[in-house]
């Protein structure tokens, strides 16, 4: 069974990471995926490894006209979508002495404005009962070393969120936060962290969370198909940590 048979999915950031990982698998349950990335070549890679006559589309989400023409698009080519994965964004560690005023700029344009003129663009296109799902972090309620900026940006969409699925209530769009916590991606070299040292990266992060490992894209792409289809249908403005337990540790 497919679980989003004849849905219509964007998931912005979709060209590599959980996004990549949940656009794949929104693809295999049946979804017309429509994945968003800045980059051109790494978003037709992702298109190509994804099959299904999955659609790339490249943007910034901190460019408000793009917000725009990813409505035009699907207002024209499908009439309207289902499932809205907010799901792009930039990380940049630094302790809150070192944040210059273009780093703040950088993660509020992408991590939060862009998630919410992102939603506010495709709204009026989301179907009655259709799903948001917008990717926090772990960060935003466990205090990280040099993650004060980032934090931020995350905490902040997880607050849009939680007054979105009030102010959708009239339509039965259900709301909810994906809030993952390390996972192993490719986000890690952009956090500084070599293929020599990342080993060590690694089990020094397995130990703070009790699961005893770091996330997989894959988890958490499930866990957005949960939020996304009928298997979901009753959960409403909630976040969902896919961490290992490290909320708690």
């Amino acid at each position: 069974m497919q679980h989003l048979k004849d849905k219509v999915a964007v998931i912005t950031g979709g060209n590599s990471g959980i996004g990549k990982a949940t656009a794949r698998l929104f693809a295999e349950e049946g979804a017309q995926v429509i994945m968003t990335g800045r980059r051109h070549d790494v978003v037709d890679q992702a298109v190509g490894e994804i099959g299904h006559g999955a659609i790339g589309i490249v943007g910034d989400v901190s460019d408000l006209e793009h917000h725009q023409k990813l409505a035009d698009m699907v207002k024209s080519r499908f009439g309207g979508l289902d499932i809205y994965m907010a799901n792009a964004g930039v990380i940049n560690l630094a302790a809150s002495g070192n944040v210059t005023p273009e780093d703040y700029d950088r993660h509020f344009a992408t991590n939060t404005r862009g998630v919410f003129f992102g939603v506010q663009a495709v709204a009026p296109l989301l179907r009655d009962s259709g799903s948001i799902i917008v990717t926090s972090s772990l960060a935003a309620t466990k205090v990280l070393p040099d993650h004060a900026v980032y934090a931020g940006s995350k905490a902040a969409v997880a607050a849009f969120a939680k007054n979105w699925a009030i102010e959708f209530k009239p339509r039965k769009i259900r709301v909810n936060i994906l809030s993952p916590g390390p996972v192993e991606t490719a986000i890690l070299g952009k956090l500084g962290v070599s293929e020599a040292d990342r080993p060590t990266f690694e089990d020094y992060m397995a130990s703070l969370i009790p699961a005893g490992r770091m996330g997989r894209p894959e988890e958490l792409a499930r866990a957005a198909l949960f939020l996304a289809s009928d298997a979901g249908s009753f959960v409403n403005g909630i976040e969902l940590h896919v961490d290992g337990g490290m909320t708690l540790a």
